[in-house]
């Protein structure tokens, strides 16, 4: 949540903040706004709304600066508006302030500056960060970055923090706790700060991933120097990055999330290269083996995760249960940090998220560190938070996911969490040979099959075109499809704004059943399976109650198609495989019936790609 840029150089800072802050509009568009140094002026030029209104904005004035920070908002305090927008900066203009995070003690420290004399035009807790800064800086006499880090020893929260001072026109400060932050080197003696490497990798691949309160203090003389929150130096570990600048563009395609819906063969296939061979019959997860024993003998395996990702690892019971027999968990992330859970040293935890940034699996995590678990991690950015925070993990290697609403990830997780569960299963001794070989052929022809699905566009996008004005929809499925309705639900909630509920079939008739009427559609998963009949009975029921059933089956399947009002066919696969292909033709169908309601599906609203907040 949140996109932070900033720049200190020989260049014009501002078009590499705004292209910047573009590229990481998905982590929040509420606002935006910079701040910029120039001949010994601090200018600031912020406005609500998406970066394109503060470009407008900017452009009526001669906006020049050697250095300068950038952000993009998305809101917790403080109303979406000009005066909320960041940057904040101090009484007398001299010092602006980004933030990404939250404070949580921010209404004491405010209450203790007003009484110091301080006033506040925004009903932000960043505002009071940065006269927090002031008030240290002038009564202690120190300059703005000791003062910075002072202010922090003082600060319950989390941030990640650029600082920018008059007084210091060739220096920036950056600070991080829970939130994310990167520092790129540039060739040209020049500094780039990010939230994430996506506006970063233009310039440079040499990085430093600043971790929980480290300090940063960049200057055009002195160079890159980091230090703790206890003012002690340390010694910046630099890495290469891997993201390359085409993954960042559209492509060709309308809009991010249907490129990212049609990179799914790819990133799919990027997941298990190298990890997977069906001619020798082998699964290697480097990042997991040593792990692997420990996975066996556990008491059990909890899943703790957020959102898309939740659903991802209800997929992986599923499977893990199937294949290797262990128990497994899953919880939500933000309801298992406070819930004062059982752990021991016998439990292993995996986090799942795709950002690696995500604020209470993270916290979920640091707890179960505490109780002696040993933790691993599923993720897709190299280099972030949970990568580093986690004993060992894989990365799903999908790519950069810009649209806010998760797809390819989401399959990309399902596929590392086959991978596990077919070596955890192997090793263990509770899948046969025969079973073992004939899922790894099968998995490596999925990226065919999706491509298939993807072949179907066309006819997906006119039964899109029937359903764009439903006010309420249904998902239903069965077994390890259970969690692809919950997935699809969440898609059109996310992006059309329609409310939608995904359910277990066989609860229908628990409650939601008094829901149906000519006007439901009712989204079924009927794929041949081990619950295919009993999901035709739940066909039948709907059906009864004048339900307008849309059914995902497989290839050549009659039976659904003559109760159905709209069939969806994909390729037979495997049981345990169909929630890789299930999964497609209901992000191509929320797609196009957010499309066609006019919605913007790249940038949901109130929506934010990356959570670090609470």
């Amino acid at each position: 949540m949140c996109g932070i840029v900033a720049y200190i150089g020989k260049k014009e800072a501002f078009p590499i903040i705004l292209k910047g802050l573009k590229r990481l509009e998905y982590r929040g568009y509420d606002s935006a706004g910079v701040a910029l140094l120039h001949q010994g002026e601090l200018n600031i030029y912020k406005r609500a709304g998406k970066v394109s209104v503060l470009e407008d904005y900017a452009n009526q004035y001669d906006v020049k600066g050697h250095a300068g920070i950038g952000h993009t908002r998305w809101a917790t305090h403080g109303l979406p508006n000009d005066v909320n927008a960041h940057p904040h900066y101090s009484m007398d203009g001299s010092l602006a302030l980004i933030h990404n995070g939250i404070i949580e003690n921010y209404d004491s420290l405010k209450k203790e500056l007003i009484t110091e004399g301080y006033t506040f035009k925004s009903e932000t807790d960043t505002e009071v960060l940065v006269h927090l800064v002031d008030h240290i800086s002038k009564k202690e006499k120190v300059w703005y970055g000791e003062a910075l880090r002072i202010a922090l020893n003082h600060v319950v929260g989390a941030y990640a923090i650029v600082a920018i001072s008059k007084a210091y026109p060739n220096r920036l400060v950056a600070a991080r706790k829970s939130s994310p932050l990167v520092v790129g080197m540039g060739t040209e003696k020049d500094f780039y700060l990010a939230s994430d490497a996506t506006p970063i990798v233009e310039y440079t691949k040499d990085v430093v991933y600043l971790n929980d309160e480290e300090i940063a203090v960049i200057d055009l003389e002195t160079g890159f120097k980091l230090y703790n929150i206890k003012d002690e130096q340390k010694t910046p570990y630099i890495q290469k990055l891997e993201l390359e600048l085409e993954a960042l563009e559209k492509g060709g395609y309308e809009h991010f999330m249907l490129k990212e819906i049609h990179e799914q063969p790819r990133s799919i296939h990027d997941c298990f290269r190298g990890r997977l061979n069906a001619t020798d019959a082998w699964v290697s997860l480097g990042g997991v083996r040593a792990y692997e024993q420990k996975m066996i003998q556990a008491n059990r395996l909890i899943f703790v995760a957020c959102g898309t990702s939740w659903h991802a690892g209800l997929v992986g019971e599923y499977l893990i249960e199937e294949l290797a027999r262990i128990n497994v968990e899953v919880e939500y992330a933000s309801e298992f940090r406070y819930r004062n859970p059982i752990l021991t040293e016998n439990d292993v935890v995996i986090a799942i998220s795709q950002s690696g940034e995500t604020a209470d699996t993270l916290a979920a995590i640091e707890l179960a560190k505490s109780k002696g678990a040993t933790v691993l991690g599923i993720c897709n950015v190299v280099g972030s938070s949970i990568s580093r925070a986690t004993h060992g993990g894989s990365y799903t290697h999908a790519g950069p996911e810009i649209g806010v609403a998760s797809t390819k990830a989401f399959t990309a997780q399902v596929t590392i969490l086959t991978l596990l569960a077919l070596s955890l299963g192997r090793k263990k001794g509770t899948i046969s040979e025969w079973d073992f070989q004939r899922l790894l052929t099968e998995l490596e022809l999925l990226p065919e099959l999706v491509k298939k699905v993807l072949n179907t566009n066309d006819h997906i996008e006119k039964i899109a075109a029937k359903y764009k004005d439903a006010n309420n929809a249904l998902y239903l499925g069965r077994g390890n499809l259970f969690p692809v309705a919950l997935e699809g639900a969440l898609k059109l909630k996310e992006i059309s704004y329609i409310h939608a509920e995904g359910y277990p079939a066989a609860e229908m008739k628990h409650g939601p059943i008094a829901l149906i009427d000519e006007n439901m559609p009712v989204f079924v998963i009927a794929t041949k399976g081990n619950s295919y009949e009993k999901v035709v009975s739940n066909i039948q029921e709907v059906k009864a109650r004048k339900g307008k059933i849309i059914a995902i089956v497989t290839e050549g399947d009659e039976q659904v198609k003559i109760m159905a009002d709209d069939v969806i066919e994909i390729p037979e696969v495997n049981d345990l495989l169909a929630p890789l292909v299930a999964t497609v033709p209901l992000q191509l169908l929320s797609y196009h019936i957010a499309v066609m309601r006019g919605c913007n599906v790249d940038q949901p609203r109130n929506l934010a790609k990356s959570v670090t907040v609470e």
